[in-house]
């Protein structure tokens, strides 16, 4: 019997990946109603080239529900260095999730919590009933990374990856996946839009966590620093505190319990050949013919 293998997808990461990869020249694919699909169309073949590579018993696809999370309630800047989303990628979104349902792969998400927090739960809830793999462009995730957990963090191109394993981030890093939280609430994140202790980047921020483990270790031991960075880090010790509640993805989501069963992947059914074809995703119908996934059964577009 086949070992059960659930791959996690990060709906919001590949699709903005994707939009961005054919906006730069303006390719947006619109079909003949005039909707825009080139986020759609890459985002689904991201997600049918990672199924081929990882093999997966189980598929689910999460996503952000709205831009306002618990982490606006702690800190109203959080991510509010970033711009409205493309005209052109408005429509999608809802698009995205529809193809995603014709594919029978479930949708998860839940207000006031981000992709990640869905994520990282239902890691947390199945790591010991099978193996996971992620599939994000987002490094944030590597803080979850367990032995049963791995993280694949997209690269250049498309189908390729740099799979994070504890042996990986080790190997990097020399800490473990869930010190990286303290190594970002130290540094900051510019792009979440979060501080971090002034003056202190990645560089000192690892060096400290490898040398004294945790935000903790290193406030007991803060007289054996440097005098310059224990002065910056006692002028903002509130803030390093909040911006690690920032940087930790929360594992324990109010999500209803996920139906496992419910992400059983098995093969391409009809009804995404027929969103295929609706909305004509040309390049998903091409790719697929082409792939292992493919039975025989879809529709040729015509010429």
């Amino acid at each position: 019997m086949k070992q059960q293998h659930l791959l996690l997808i990060d709906g919001m990461a590949l699709l903005f990946r994707s939009f961005y990869a054919t906006a730069v020249s303006k390719y947006f694919m619109v079909n003949t109603a005039g909707v825009p699909t080139n986020a759609v169309q890459g985002y689904i073949k991201h997600l049918l080239m990672a199924v081929e590579h990882v093999n997966p018993t189980h598929v689910a696809v999460c996503w952000d529900m709205g831009s306002v999370t618990f982490r606006n309630d702690l800190y109203p800047e959080y991510k509010a260095n970033r711009g409205a989303a493309p005209e052109e990628l408005i429509p999608q979104f809802d698009l995205a999730k529809e193809v995603t349902t014709a594919f029978n792969i479930p949708n998860i998400g839940i207000a006031g919590f981000e992709a990640d927090d869905c994520i990282g739960t239902i890691c947390e809830q199945y790591k010991d009933q099978m193996n996971i793999s992620v599939l994000t462009g987002d490094r944030d995730l590597i803080q979850i990374v367990d032995e049963n957990v791995q993280v694949l963090i997209m690269q250049k191109g498309m189908g390729n990856y740099k799979t994070y394993t504890t042996s990986l981030v080790w190997d990097e890093f020399n800490i473990l996946p869930k010190q990286l939280i303290d190594v970002k609430a130290l540094m900051g994140d510019s792009s979440d839009g979060y501080p971090g202790v002034k003056g202190i980047g990645e560089k000192t921020a690892l060096k400290l966590i490898q040398t004294y483990d945790h935000i903790e270790g290193l406030l007991e031991n803060i007289a054996h620093i440097t005098p310059g960075q224990r002065k910056k880090i006692e002028a903002e010790t509130e803030v390093l505190h909040l911006c690690r509640e920032l940087a930790k993805i929360k594992c324990d989501t109010p999500l209803l319990q996920i139906n496992i069963n419910d992400c059983t992947w098995e093969e391409v059914p009809s009804t995404a050949w027929d969103a295929i074809s609706e909305h004509e995703l040309k390049t998903i119908h091409s790719y697929l013919l082409k792939s292992s996934m493919y039975s025989g059964a879809g529709e040729i577009f015509s010429s």
